[in-house]
């Protein structure tokens, strides 16, 4: 009996470890006028041992945010909405043009280039993670 708690400790301790080993680089985010919806570019790491899932993502700057992956199909571009997406242990996972990306509608009035919003990632497990991303003009 002793051992097994023991064993389950551990286990808890494991993926409570897991949580701040997550982190954000390369954040930013294109901002397109019109009221077109704006793109999200980032990379997250897993630096632990245990693979994790990206469950969500929101931010008070934007009134919706969805994952999105380009997808390239008989030579046309189309993007497909996307539930979850893997961080596998000790990797990272690239939200870049061209591939996995956000989609952020309807941005604040306080949202311009050249400022910073925050962005909140869920993962699998209840754990999340803010992140500040910079917004850049439609060049990039």
């Amino acid at each position: 009996m002793l051992r097994a708690l023991s064993l389950a400790a551990g286990l808890a301790l494991a993926t409570a470890a897991s949580a701040a080993d997550l982190r954000v680089t390369d954040a930013w985010i294109r901002l397109l006028p019109g009221g077109a919806p704006s793109g999200g570019y980032f990379t997250v790491h897993n630096d632990s041992g245990i693979p994790v899932e990206l469950v969500g993502v929101r931010s008070p700057d934007f009134r919706d945010v969805m994952m999105h992956r380009t997808e390239i199909a008989g030579g046309n571009a189309r993007m497909e909405p996307v539930a979850r997406a893997s961080v596998p242990a000790h990797g990272e996972l690239r939200f870049a043009p061209g591939g996995y990306h956000l989609m952020l509608m309807q941005p604040s009035a306080g949202v311009k280039v050249g400022g910073e919003v925050t962005v909140v990632l869920s993962f699998g497990g209840g754990r999340t993670l803010s992140a500040r991303f910079p917004v850049r003009g439609p060049a990039g």
